[in-house]
């Protein structure tokens, strides 16, 4: 039981800040670290991160910290995918049930909100160019050194929450412990933002509520809209040993020759391709893992510290908000008892992160290839025909991860299942000419649930 309610956040980005709120709001004592400047002063620096896309599991969080109506106010909503094929046609995939979308949200403004209602706490202090040098688990007591003047301070605190990013320096230190588990795995490609600037008006080049991608078999481009009419695009490509690769792109004519052969359509959507591909960098893509979160129920990884992910479901921010809303459902239940909380959080919340750390891996795969293929687009249609049909019975795993508060294990086990149920669907005679009020589809679902049932029972 801590008999101080106090807490040491060390990182605030995304989820150090939305966590410092939410103990704020429980009567905690913060002290917030962070080893980048205050971007309210010094500014968000682009070309660094993938726009992210809120779902409902971030919006819960959203919610509990009261920015949740502020920042509906500056998303865009998504409600499907724009498919642009080579010769620049559109093919439109909705995400979900009719009014069902993601949210385009801005990364640094959402970060400055909550910094800002962070700040507003008498019991939140905020630290910044604070670069975490050593800690001493036993102790409790984390060493910083301030970036600009050299100045080093110890920050003792019966509470430690690592939310410092994939690359932890909490979790460094952790990894020094007796069976500590943890991989990384990079993925051979890389990432570029790029960006298509407002018309003169500010309205946008393209459809706004609709997340767009090229998907060209091994490798794709998206587009995500922005409230100032721009969309900010993401390059994901081979890093090198492809014939289309970024190890290829050198020259301003290698990088105009590719986009007219696979982006052709974009060319005039981007007066400043060179000039961002040129200046931005390109980035790599990361899965982290790692068991357990926490050392002796007083030190406590959360968001990508514990479980960073690449971002082909949207579900980073997402997944590290969802940590925050589970500990402070926790927190009310349980109060003070941080042994419990952290035992009851550790296990299954581990089983969750691995499962979406899979499920967005698989979807790369989807996005950049699948989505162009057509019996994948028919399988969507039978999808969203079967959950309008069998509303409590069926529910597609793309909904289950984006539109509900299911666990991410749960939906993981519903892909391998519906992956079972395709198989058969696939088989039923001339499916592709007709699939709704058909017989044998009806038979197939029917004795899928019943499948189910008895591997259930067993």
């Amino acid at each position: 039981m801590i008999q101080q309610k106090q807490a040491l956040v060390v990182g605030a980005g995304l989820v150090g800040s939305l966590w410092a709120i939410l103990l704020a709001k429980r009567g905690y004592e913060v002290q917030v670290y962070e080893r980048r400047s205050d971007m309210r002063q010094a500014g968000f620096i682009g070309g660094r991160s993938i726009n992210l896309a809120m779902s409902q599991r971030g919006w819960r969080a959203l919610e509990k910290a009261g920015v949740k109506s502020k920042i509906e106010s500056v998303a865009i909503p998504m409600y499907g995918r724009v498919m642009h094929d080579l010769e620049g046609d559109l093919t439109f995939q909705p995400y979900g049930k009719e009014g069902q979308a993601i949210y385009s949200v801005s990364r640094g403004g959402l970060n400055l909100e909550l910094l800002n209602i962070a700040d507003s706490f008498d019991n939140v202090s905020l630290h910044f160019d604070e670069r975490c040098k050593n800690v001493d688990l036993d102790k409790n007591e984390v060493r910083f050194e301030h970036i600009k003047n050299g100045v080093q301070s110890n920050v003792q605190s019966p509470l430690i929450f690592g939310t410092d990013g994939a690359f932890s320096a909490i979790r460094n230190s952790m990894q020094k412990t007796n069976r500590f588990n943890y991989s990384q795995s990079y993925l051979d490609y890389g990432y570029k933002e790029l960006s298509i600037p407002p018309n003169s008006d500010g309205s946008h080049r393209m459809d706004k509520n609709a997340l767009h991608i090229w998907p060209r078999g091994k490798f794709m481009l998206i587009a995500l809209p922005n409230v100032d009419g721009s969309f900010t695009c993401t390059l994901f490509l081979p890093f090198e040993k492809e014939a289309d690769s970024f190890e290829h792109l050198q020259t301003d004519a290698q990088i105009l020759a590719f986009f007219e052969k696979y982006f052709a359509d974009t060319l005039s959507l981007m007066p400043d391709l060179l000039a961002d591909f040129h200046q931005n960098p390109t980035s790599s893509l990361v899965t982290i893992r790692c068991n357990p979160w926490h050392y002796q129920h007083r030190v406590l990884l959360l968001g990508d510290a514990a479980h960073g992910i690449v971002p082909f479901f949207g579900q980073g921010m997402n997944a590290g908000f969802e940590d925050c809303t589970i500990l402070d459902a926790l927190m009310e239940e349980h109060g003070e008892d941080w042994i419990n909380i952290i035992e009851i959080f550790n296990t299954p919340r581990i089983k969750d992160a691995d499962a979406i750390a899979d499920l967005a891996l698989q979807n790369f795969i989807e996005m950049r290839d699948l989505v162009a293929d057509p019996q994948f687009l028919l399988r969507k249609q039978i999808e969203m025909y079967l959950a309008k049909k069998y509303p409590s019975q069926f529910l597609p795993v793309y909904s289950m991860v984006t539109f509900s508060h299911l666990p991410y294990s749960q939906a993981l086990a519903e892909m391998n299942a519906q992956n079972r149920l395709f198989e058969a669907v696939f088989n039923i005679s001339n499916i592709e000419n007709g699939w709704r009020d058909n017989p044998a589809l009806d038979e197939v679902f029917k004795n899928w649930l019943e499948q189910r049932a008895v591997l259930a029972l067993e």
